[in-house]
């Protein structure tokens, strides 16, 4: 069963409360992971107004004014992705780059019934990205946005699953969604819907749906990965934002000890040595024999039990997303007027880390000498500082590398 909740959410009615459950789901953080996450599909009924997110004047305004390039948009009709080189085209003098998006060409495909697909909301749209950002960092894994923009009974894509989790948060119009149970549970971010495309078809066309509704501006739905999903807008345009959380998963640890333990390996003389040579009536492979397979076995067992993961596994983590954005201007006249009395704070979206002496962080990572690791560590906890209180030769060192930014009070 899906789990429905039908009364308004105002987030101004729970101030302090999370995104998930001010703005998605009406539910806590500890609801949540303990109810619906990764487990099953859930529809909030009027969960929030999103018009402060995202609107048809963003869509316009994104499209006709922005100067996007592929791959910040998609076209698909009945179920298959447009080339772009349909709705592609150099802006004339000063803007000749050849894969802008051309609006009159766009707005032919859309009368004609196709799906705008605005992809990496996150870097196009302020509101959206601020959006993206908390819940990233309530989830505590990456987290993109898309647009989807359908014309009046049209549908962009055949039933499918995505290979990563997602919250569907209706801004315009209603659309009808028809959600299955998953062919495979909990797909890897390599074992796409396309390698199971018969099963997909054959559950999506006989199998009973697990949901059949429709949503309404102001409904959010939740999918795990691997569950199956099909949309159709009804009597007019939908636009609806899909909020993609690309889940960390336990094989993607797996994968991060494995590489610690194969590096402790590269550095082991006896592991670098060659096999010996193989006699000339012997198949190839036979000098690998299961005395010298035995021995690469256990030396290999044993690097992954004591092999730490955590640096690699942090360091793919801050890869994954951006810092907050950082303005050259404001930064450098932040830096030029540093005073005792300057407001400053951490730049948000960090993930920073402080191991040791060394901080890291999305921009990089720092050494700090033994006295500024109290104010360092002060300045991790989130809340606005003076660069007196921090130092003004720490405070200039960090505004220089990006790691701290200009406040307001």
């Amino acid at each position: 069963m899906s789990v429905s909740r039908t009364e308004l959410q105002d987030p101004g009615a729970r101030e302090g409360a999370g995104i998930l459950e001010s703005r998605l789901t009406g539910l806590s953080r500890e609801e949540f992971a303990r109810d619906v996450w990764a487990r099953t599909a859930s529809l909030t009924r009027e969960a929030s107004d999103f018009s402060d997110v995202f609107s048809p004047s963003a869509v316009d305004e994104l499209i006709s004014r922005r100067g996007l390039r592929t791959p910040f948009l998609r076209v698909a009709k009945d179920g298959a992705t447009q080339p772009s080189s349909s709705f592609t085209a150099p802006a004339g003098v000063g803007a000749t780059v050849a894969d802008q998006l051309d609006d009159t060409a766009l707005w032919r495909a859309f009368a004609d019934g196709a799906t705008l697909v605005l992809q990496a909301l996150h870097r196009t749209w302020e509101p959206v990205a601020d959006l993206v950002s908390e819940l990233s960092t309530e989830l505590g894994h990456p987290v993109q946005a898309n647009a989807y923009v359908t014309p009046p009974q049209n549908r962009g894509f055949d039933a499918h699953y995505d290979v990563h989790d997602v919250f569907v948060l209706q801004i315009e119009g209603a659309k009808r969604w028809v959600v299955h149970e998953p062919v495979l549970p909990d797909p890897l971010r390599d074992q796409p819907w396309t390698d199971h495309r018969a099963a997909v078809a054959d559950r999506a066309t006989h199998g009973t749906p697990h949901l059949d509704t429709m949503l309404r501006p102001g409904d959010v739905l939740y999918l795990p990965r691997g569950w199956l999903h099909s949309a159709q807008a009804q009597g007019r345009v939908s636009i609806h934002l899909t909020l993609g959380v690309h889940a960390w998963t336990r094989y993607a640890l797996a994968e991060q000890l494995t590489r610690a333990a194969l590096a402790a390996l590269a550095d082991d003389p006896s592991m670098r040595r060659s096999l010996p040579l193989a006699e000339p009536d012997e198949p190839s492979g036979a000098h690998a024999t299961d005395g010298v397979l035995d021995v690469i076995r256990e030396r290999l067992l044993a690097a992954v039990a004591e092999a730490d993961p955590a640096p690699l596994f942090h360091r793919a983590r801050r890869s994954q997303a951006r810092p907050a954005p950082l303005g050259p201007v404001s930064q450098l006249a932040a830096l030029s007027g540093l005073a005792t009395t300057s407001p400053v704070r951490l730049r948000k979206a960090l993930e920073p880390r402080l191991e040791g002496t060394r901080l890291h962080t999305r921009v990089g990572h720092l050494d700090f000498p033994a006295p500024d690791l109290v104010p360092v560590a002060r300045l991790l906890e989130g809340r606005v500082r003076t660069a007196g209180d921090l130092g003004l030769a720490l405070a200039g060192r960090l505004l220089r590398a990006g790691v701290l930014v200009p406040a307001d009070r």
